[in-house]
């Protein structure tokens, strides 16, 4: 008896070191075991942030005084905002929120001063670009507070009065008209929905493209298309249409559902949208035909898909604010697809935003897929060789 258990023993530690040896020498697997959880722990733990400060904010001001002055710094001093921008005209301030360049615009108007010392409670306004609710709510209460309180400040030290003279308790000094716009009543659907065109794109077009050489490989097919006289670049989009074509029959049922059941709207153009669409497909099937060349077994190739794409859902804004974020996560989630797509699928179903608007988004997915090409035919070559 003790010596079966003892056969028993041998032979399932004999299994168990035949495992570890293979997942030493599988060293992209071995590589995903360790670095997942290192990647979660690092994104969950630096990276996101549900309390988004130093949004950026264009300020408007018609005069240059003491009270504007004030203002400008009770806002800074919220560390939710960040003046990065002094448009010279309300359609300038316009077109930098079109184009995702500021989340804010405060305008101060002309002989505001002058009537917040009369008592005439003039009217300040704050339009907020609330196609992410979740970025805008808190900073618009931090910002109705505490502009109150430099107001009443400038007042007090205007007027001369003690500390505790009953100021506190006076009519507001002056109103804040907050205007939500492209999202007035915070419906969640309209910054989900085109969210998932983008990550639901980005998921399958990665899988996708990423078992194509690799399935050649372990079906035995790739000799016979070594064979062919055919280039790596042709090879490459051969393989890469058809999922183009399935991408977009994706991208319209998807628009097809947020229009009819979430009644989200298209304000912007459907071409520019459709054309857009076609950009970041091309862009996601470079990526994962990338994958590809480097993986040796499908495994590998789903295993490449799922580190690309779990940085990607959660840097590119569409579980989190993206303007939460620290600086070096804001500059990885640039080099993503999925971030500059994200701005412009919002940009053009919420803001009707056009081509001008969204043109560094544009260039730069450009030139991601651009990159993702040139090193898919690269590695091809090599594969080849």
């Amino acid at each position: 008896m003790s010596g079966a258990v003892g056969g028993f023993l041998r032979r399932v530690g004999a299994m168990m070191r035949k495992e570890f040896l293979q997942l030493l020498r599988d060293r992209v697997s071995f590589a995903t075991m360790i670095s997942i959880p290192l990647l979660q722990l690092v994104l969950f733990g630096y990276a996101i942030n549900t309390t988004p400060r130093h949004l950026p904010t264009a300020v408007l001001a018609y005069e240059d005084t003491s009270l504007t002055r004030s203002i400008l710094a009770a806002i800074e001093n919220t560390k939710y905002f960040a003046v990065v921008s002094h448009p010279r005209s309300a359609a300038e301030a316009d077109h930098q929120m079109l184009a995702g360049e500021v989340s804010f615009i405060v305008e101060i108007p002309a002989g505001f001063e002058r009537a917040v010392r009369r008592g005439e409670s003039p009217s300040m306004l704050v339009a907020a670009d609330a196609t992410d609710p979740v970025a805008s709510g808190s900073a618009v209460a931090a910002l109705q507070a505490l502009v109150e309180t430099a107001v009443k400040r400038e007042r007090f030290a205007v007027e001369g009065g003690p500390e505790g003279s009953g100021l506190e308790s006076a009519p507001p000094a002056f109103q804040i008209i907050t205007h939500a716009r492209y999202n007035p009543a915070a419906v969640t659907q309209l910054n989900i929905v085109p969210g998932l065109l983008g990550t639901i794109l980005t998921m399958t077009m990665l899988i996708f493209t990423a078992l194509s050489v690799t399935r050649e490989i372990e079906r035995g097919t790739m000799e016979t298309l070594l064979a062919m006289p055919i280039r790596p670049v042709e090879v490459m989009l051969g393989k890469i249409a058809p999922y183009v074509l399935v991408g977009a029959g994706q991208a319209l049922l998807i628009v097809g559902a947020g229009l009819y059941l979430f009644d989200v709207p298209m304000i912007g153009s459907p071409g520019l949208l459709t054309l857009l669409t076609v950009l970041f497909i091309l862009a996601n099937l470079s990526i994962g035909y990338t994958f590809s060349t480097l993986a040796q077994n499908q495994l590998q190739a789903v295993q490449m898909t799922f580190m690309y794409f779990l940085p990607n859902i959660l840097l590119s804004g569409f579980m989190f604010p993206f303007a939460g974020m620290p600086l070096w996560a804001q500059w990885l989630a640039e080099t993503m697809p999925l971030t500059h797509y994200l701005r412009m699928v919002r940009g053009i179903m919420l803001k009707g935003a056009a081509s001008v608007d969204l043109a560094q988004d544009i260039m730069a997915l450009g030139a991601i897929m651009l990159v993702a090409m040139f090193i898919a035919v690269r590695r091809f070559r090599q594969t080849l060789d």
